[in-house]
């Protein structure tokens, strides 16, 4: 059996060899060779990139306010005047940046006022007026109306209506406040590095090679690639034996610093007065493992433009629609590229996920009250701010579990790669977006204490932290998949914790199946996913498309606990074998450094993980395993 499996793999190896992919091998060069562009040139480039982003926020914000508006319009012609009242109220207080709604009723209301919830700014409201008469003209006559942006003191707004489209005449009117524009540019142009980040002297944070830790002045954006940031004046030690608590009074004292943040058998120290190189040279009369830099991690997002469907070539999705499960979410069909591309709809005939797989979103916390996640997040934790819930601040971590577990076929925004598996919200990051090693290992540790399967970790840093390593390795040691995200610098440096043994490590492609321009890359790489222009769920009921390293992470984690869903019986390391040979082959024969094993496949990776589908050639080896699995005893070969 095994002579006749090598020959039918050589004899694949050859066809592929000797028949070769073009379009698979179009990678262009360009974009995979560092230092090719000028540093002007990248600038202009993320710039253009902001100004795309607002765009494709604008446009996922108006296809579902006009969503919204149908439903608020059918759900108020059904009420009576007083519960309308009450409803609107309700809509305006759930969908915050509908700043003022109207409600009408057609012909027979045209000259009555109409009845409205919010409030606005009065010099807001004067330069809305002449599109609110116009949208309300429209309205009086049944009808619905759109306006252009609306740039008042306040910020961009612009006026939609929505009519009931079960003939009733009843139309809802919103002025809509669109500051998530604003957040989203400064959001892009932080992680995009637009301007260097983290800042010289905030937060008590340095830039520095990360192999010398010598100190980088950053002064563009482009000089980011390769640094590392951490706290000036802590230091993170792993003693050999534990401290007493006379060795931790006489460290404190000899360092100037207060109490030691303990985690573990790890202590962070911070000193008044001493740098963290001067106080590791202290440690080194000590008998400690190690003693480093307290680092800092970062999201891997980019932001960019959603292509709807009918911009993408090769026309898959028309073919995948034809499946049959094909979600009602209200910005699928247009804008979610990313689903069909790894072959999801036809996973999700096999497996949709299980209540019992818990993924745990190590990042800046997830808005816990969005209507298209809340129904699957449990009690997660705030490590950054202890006695508070792990409400996101930022956004990225809002969008990173909406590609897992967004609700599927709700007609509301996205559609989740998961249907049942629940989100863990772990907050480790601020709200600049960066956390250290403690919060992130912390973290960590809390997800592999509290029941989750999936850790997904979309951020990174370029410092090999021993610190976090040992937060990697308890979890890995608890039977958890770790994904992380390779980084957005477009370089062959391994970033952490991607580069860890024990973690799965995602680069990005685009829609066409080439490298994400921005997308590390290296011999860790394990597989490749969509990472540019996804669309997903952000905080306040809102919607925002984002590219990253960070975004193709998800997918993976998604697809992880799916497969563990499909089999709860398989390990973390079979997890991720399954996800390797499964992977479709994109890039050069074989794994290569741009993509690993290749690009996810759903349906294949499932195939392979439900029992019910195990081939009778397999089987002995599958009954194998759970022999071990269940009595210890070693593999029958």
């Amino acid at each position: 059996m095994r002579r006749q499996l090598v020959t039918i793999a050589a004899l694949a190896l050859l066809a592929v060899l000797l028949f070769p992919r073009e379009e698979n091998r179009g990678i262009r060069q360009q974009q995979l060779d560092e230092g090719n562009v000028s540093p002007a040139h990248e600038l202009n480039i993320k710039q253009s990139q902001v100004a795309e982003d607002v765009e494709a926020t604008n446009g996922l914000c108006r296809k579902q306010c006009a969503v919204d508006l149908r439903i608020a319009a059918a759900d108020l012609a059904a009420s009576g005047p007083g519960a309308a009242r009450e409803r609107l109220a309700a809509l305006q207080a759930e969908h915050p940046h509908m700043a003022r709604l109207y409600f009408t009723m057609g012909p027979e209301d045209a000259h009555m006022d109409a009845m409205l919830a919010g409030n606005v700014p009065p010099e807001v409201l004067a330069e809305a007026q002449p599109e609110l008469d116009k949208a309300l003209h429209m309205a009086a006559k049944g009808g619905e109306y759109q306006s252009p942006a609306i740039n008042t003191p306040d910020g961009t707004y612009f006026v939609m209506s929505g009519m009931d489209p079960g003939g009733s005449r009843s139309v809802v009117t919103a002025l809509v406040r669109q500051h998530i524009l604003d957040k989203v540019k400064e959001h892009q142009i932080r992680n995009l590095r637009v301007v260097p980040y983290p800042a010289e002297g905030n937060w008590k944070i340095e830039s520095v090679d990360t192999d010398t830790l010598q100190d980088v002045n950053v002064d563009h954006p482009e000089e980011n690639e390769g640094t590392s940031h951490y706290h000036k004046n802590q230091v993170v030690v792993k003693f050999a034996t534990p401290p007493s608590d006379e060795d931790l009074q006489r460290i404190a004292r000899e360092l100037h610093a207060g109490p030691a943040q303990k985690l573990g058998y790890t202590y962070v120290f911070e000193s008044s007065d001493m740098e963290a190189q001067q106080m590791m040279a202290y440690f080194k009369n000590w008998n400690v493992e190690y003693a480093e830099p307290h680092y800092l991690y970062l999201t891997n997002d980019r932001l960019r433009f959603v292509k709807s469907a009918e911009e993408t070539e090769g026309g898959e999705r028309s073919a995948l629609d034809m499946n049959g499960t094909v979600p009602n979410d209200a910005l699928y069909s247009r804008y979610q590229w990313n689903l069909p591309l790894i072959e999801t709809l036809q996973g999700w005939n096999i497996g949709r996920g299980s209540q019992d797989v818990k993924v745990a979103v190590v990042d800046t916390g997830v808005d816990l009250n969005h209507p298209d996640l809340k129904d699957n997040l449990l009690e997660g934790t705030n490590v950054v701010a202890q006695n508070s819930p792990p409400q996101d601040d930022v956004g990225h971590g809002t969008h990173v579990a909406g590609i897992i577990s967004a609700l599927v076929n709700n007609n509301e925004g996205v559609a989740g790669m998961t249907w049942y598996n629940p989100i863990l919200p772990v907050k480790v990051l601020d709200a600049s977006g960066s956390g250290s090693t403690y919060a992130v290992a912390q973290g960590i540790i809390w997800a592999a204490d509290h029941g989750a399967k999936v850790i997904n970790l979309s951020l990174g840093n370029y410092a090999d932290a021993q610190f976090l390593h040992d937060a990697i390795k308890y979890a890995y040691d608890k039977d958890v998949v770790l994904i992380a995200a390779s980084g957005n610098d477009n370089t062959e440096r391994p970033g952490y914790p991607a580069a860890y043994e024990e973690v799965f490590a995602v680069a990005a492609t685009d829609a066409k199946k080439d490298k994400a321009s921005f997308s590390n890359y290296g011999n860790y790489i394990d597989v490749a996913a969509p990472g540019v222009s996804i669309p997903s769920t952000y905080p306040d009921n809102q919607y925002a498309a984002l590219s990253g390293t960070s975004m193709a992470s998800p997918h993976v984690s998604a697809l992880a606990a799916l497969i563990r869903s499909a089999n709860p019986l398989l390990k973390n390391t079979e997890v991720m074998e399954i996800m390797r040979k499964s992977a479709a082959d994109i890039g050069e024969p074989g794994r290569d450094k741009y993509f690993g094993y290749g690009l996810i496949d759903v349906v294949k990776a499932l195939e392979m993980a439900d029992t019910s589908r195990i081939s009778l050639s397999y089987l002995p080896e599958w009954l194998s395993r759970q022999l071990e699995r269940w009595t210890g005893a070693p593999p029958v070969r």
